[in-house]
């Protein structure tokens, strides 16, 4: 049996659909137990940005209004529920895994501060090598093409080497669709999808088809490198 764990944050639910694709691709493969958790959001509310947007009392600026930073609150408060019955993701879960499929949206180029303190709290399994040697896949979202999905997948990977974990990409000859003019997410480096500026759109049938192939091909590989491991201990 192989465990691929799917953890991922999501605010506004764009992340968690693309997280349950990769959950649905992984489940594809025989023998494979699939798991999928959630990393928790700030404690305090006075850490959310949505709740600091939804406080904002004057007009929105042009900039800002493309970004509906208070309008958008409700599709914050909705994905909450939607989210609710997925349990928090723990160190032992981690520990169960054979893979792991890492999923979060891309602020300012780079991971969310909740993704980044969750891992700083796992730390003893990069002190005890707890995760060296597993497989592991990334899944982002952006607000638009431009606004760095492809650079949070790269520098993302930077503390999953620090555990040690063995990077899983996008082929192009598995994932045709993201060679294309079309404003959808996904790369050689993971998969992705286009939340739109405001967060109004929804995942695109082809990202969350790449994101069911992430899943499938990290769990390929869990499986593969357990079976090795399995025969050189005989």
């Amino acid at each position: 049996m192989t465990n691929l764990l799917v953890v991922y944050y999501s605010a506004y639910g764009h992340v968690h659909e693309m997280a349950l694709a990769a959950a649905q691709g992984a489940a594809n493969l025989a023998d494979c137990e699939v798991r999928v958790v959630k990393i928790p959001e700030m404690e305090s509310e006075n850490n959310r940005t949505p709740y600091l947007d939804r406080r904002k009392k004057q007009e929105e600026s042009a900039l800002s209004g493309k970004f509906r930073t208070v309008g958008r609150f409700a599709k914050y408060e909705g994905s909450k529920l939607l989210q609710a019955p997925i349990p928090f993701a723990t160190n032992d879960d981690l520990r169960w895994a054979d893979g792991i499929v890492w999923g979060f949206p891309t602020y300012f180029g780079s991971m969310p501060a909740q993704v980044k303190l969750f891992l700083e709290f796992a730390s003893e399994l990069c002190a005890d090598g707890g995760l060296e040697g597993k497989p592991a896949g990334l899944i982002t979202s952006a607000g638009s093409i431009h606004t760095g999905h492809e650079a949070n997948l790269l520098t993302s990977m930077v503390p999953l080497f620090h555990f040690g974990m063995i990077m899983v990409g996008l082929p192009y000859s598995e994932n045709p669709e993201y060679l294309t003019a079309d404003a959808i997410g996904c790369s050689p480096y993971g998969a992705s999808t286009v939340a739109g500026p405001d967060s109004g759109k929804t995942p695109d049938e082809r990202e969350l088809v790449m994101a069911g192939r992430l899943g499938l091909r990290v769990a390929k590989v869990a499986a593969a490198l357990k079976k090795c491991e399995f025969q050189s201990g005989q």
